[in-house]
């Protein structure tokens, strides 16, 4: 598996296993299980998707040496500020049943993530974390944080795909050295995507489905991955792109795709922030 350096050190894998929305905890748990079997490494859940159990008991089963795996989770707006996002940690920890966590990361820019963070920089402190970040920081909140921040964001996790590529976004994130990570980098299969016949040609060229040429897009981008899927065998399939390339062309092909925009949510919108901060995990 191919990793990226984040900004301490610590090496990422560069395509890891997501499991937003699946919430079964049985189906969670094969899901996992079927990724730790094809390969993956690394595995991306949140507190918010209330599946940390569940990825922790397919952890658990699989044998897999502790240090081979990079293991992600989230705050939750819910646990903001720095007791609460203390004690949210430690619980996250003990539903996983790991002793320390890869990488944490504030889930919104929303309610009191500087609070929050200052958590995070202690917990990265004591070594139970290897790497703090942040998720849907848009480039000016990003830049505020990393200016105020006593430890810059290893990573920020936001939406990325063809139909919105974060070019500006990713010059940013260089400036200050914080790595991007694509949440839905299949477009969560919007605009009937993975039956587009401009990425069909392309995959065709090299025997590849649409889903694969697109994770290879990103991968050739430097954008860290963790594609959803609890079919096994679309989950080997999108694990499947590190025997081919894509032309120059193609990423140029591939790059007139860009809206510049989302269309899946809005952070500037005031409902957006009243419903982020409206939803609760716990109670």
């Amino acid at each position: 598996m191919k990793t990226v350096k984040l900004n301490n050190g610590v090496d990422m894998p560069i395509e890891g296993f997501g499991v937003f929305q699946i919430t079964d905890p049985r189906e969670c748990e094969e899901a996992v299980t079927h990724a730790l079997n094809a390969g993956y490494r690394l595995i991306d859940t949140a507190s918010a998707y209330l599946n940390e159990e569940a990825v922790g008991k397919a952890i658990q089963k699989s044998g897999i040496q502790r240090e081979e795996l990079f293991i992600t989770t989230k705050l939750w707006i819910q646990d903001y500020g720095y007791e609460n996002a203390k004690k949210a940690f430690y619980t996250s920890l003990e539903k996983l049943g790991l002793d320390y966590i890869d990488l944490y990361l504030l889930h919104q820019p929303m309610s009191d993530y500087y609070g929050a963070y200052r958590a995070l920089e202690e917990l990265y402190e004591e070594g139970k974390i290897k790497a703090i970040g942040v998720c849907n920081f848009y480039p000016e909140r990003l830049v505020d944080l990393c200016i105020n921040a006593k430890i810059i964001p290893a990573v920020n996790q936001i939406e990325c795909h063809p139909f919105f590529q974060r070019i500006e976004d990713m010059k940013t994130m260089e400036e200050f050295g914080v790595q991007i990570e694509s949440w839905g980098p299949l477009a969560e299969g919007q605009k009937d995507i993975f039956n587009n016949p401009i990425l069909k040609e392309i995959g065709d060229q090299y025997n590849k489905t649409v889903a694969q040429v697109i994770l290879r897009w990103h991968v050739q981008r430097g954008v860290v991955i963790i594609p959803k899927s609890s079919k096994k065998e679309r989950i080997e399939e999108n694990f499947n792109i590190f025997d081919f390339e894509l032309s120059e062309n193609d990423m140029k092909t591939i790059l007139d795709m860009d809206l510049g925009y989302s269309e899946t949510i809005d952070h500037s919108s005031p409902d957006t922030a009243k419903w982020l901060n409206s939803y609760k995990i716990h109670d």
